[in-house]
């Protein structure tokens, strides 16, 4: 195959995954605002929270770039998502307006917790 084959053969994989990714992206944003995440979950870095306070919990890419390469994090995270967190414990403290995320059992189904999850560790920044 010559070269400028190979070059418009990639190029054109590289539109269908962006494509795709696209998708994915807007499903999980869906996901997130029925699911009720967004009221104080934001997707980026730096966004303020309410009336410019400090946001109420983690942006969803300081959360990725914090737990990047950690092994189990899908599974811890799920499980926080589901069960809530320990307000004690908490790594966000100073960082973020709220004590601890309350339990979502009731907002979202543990595979959609989990799919959404892995969506949230993909968004470190690079």
């Amino acid at each position: 195959m010559n070269a400028l084959r190979k070059t418009a053969l990639l190029a054109g994989l590289a539109l269908v995954a962006t494509a795709a990714n696209a998708a994915v992206d807007e499903d999980m944003k869906a996901l997130a605002s029925k699911s009720g995440c967004l009221t104080c979950h934001a997707i980026e870095s730096g966004t303020p929270g309410p009336n410019g306070m400090a946001p109420i919990g983690p942006a969803w890419q300081d959360v990725a770039k914090a737990y990047k390469g950690k092994p189990g994090a899908d599974t811890f995270l799920t499980r926080v998502v589901l069960e809530g967190s320990n307000p004690y414990g908490s790594h966000w403290k100073d960082k973020v307006s709220g004590l601890a995320m309350p339990p979502n059992k009731v907002a979202i189904k543990e595979a959609d917790a989990k799919k959404l999850v892995k969506w949230i560790l993909t968004l470190a920044p690079k």
